[in-house]
């Protein structure tokens, strides 16, 4: 009896925990971070692996375009990459690894959903479709919108 009562009256004080928001400087450190880790590493691994298949299973397709000047289906493919990319990088690590990136891990900072809890995948998901949306850079000056889309947040953890 006395463990079922210490387990509610533990529920009751989870709804009361306070969270320091992020700042501003920690947030630009988190895109910073992720962004250079998704440039150079993640898209340069992605963009190697689309290149061979291209290669193996359609060779005439990979000879056609090695000598054009107007290659726009590269550039669209370039672009499915790079949401391919973010969509599989914050997905999977803020899923993954509790709200978690590279970039929060380096400035103590950590994703959570308004409620205090733990993000699940859909909330991962969710926030990193709209991390796709045009100009939600720009919404970084105030609440970003893949925060506010999504009922989730950006604490520090230290």
């Amino acid at each position: 009896m006395e463990q079922e009562y210490n387990s509610q009256q533990e529920n009751i004080f989870e709804d009361y925990i306070q969270y320091k928001i992020a700042a501003p400087g920690q947030r630009f450190v988190n895109w910073l971070v992720d962004n250079l880790l998704m440039s150079f590493g993640l898209s340069y691994v992605t963009s190697a692996l689309v290149d061979i298949l291209i290669e193996k299973f359609f060779p005439a397709f990979a000879m056609s375009i090695a000598f054009r000047q107007d290659a726009w289906d590269i550039l669209l493919l370039s672009y499915a990459i790079g949401f391919f990319n973010y969509l599989v990088y914050y997905t999977i690590c803020e899923k993954a690894f509790k709200g978690y990136t590279l970039g929060k891990l380096i400035s103590g900072t950590r994703a959570i959903r308004d409620d205090g809890k733990e993000l699940t995948f859909r909330d991962a998901l969710l926030r990193s479709l709209t991390r796709l949306v045009p100009f939600e850079i720009f919404s970084g000056f105030g609440k970003p919108w893949h925060d506010s889309w999504t009922n989730t947040q950006v604490i520090q953890v230290r």
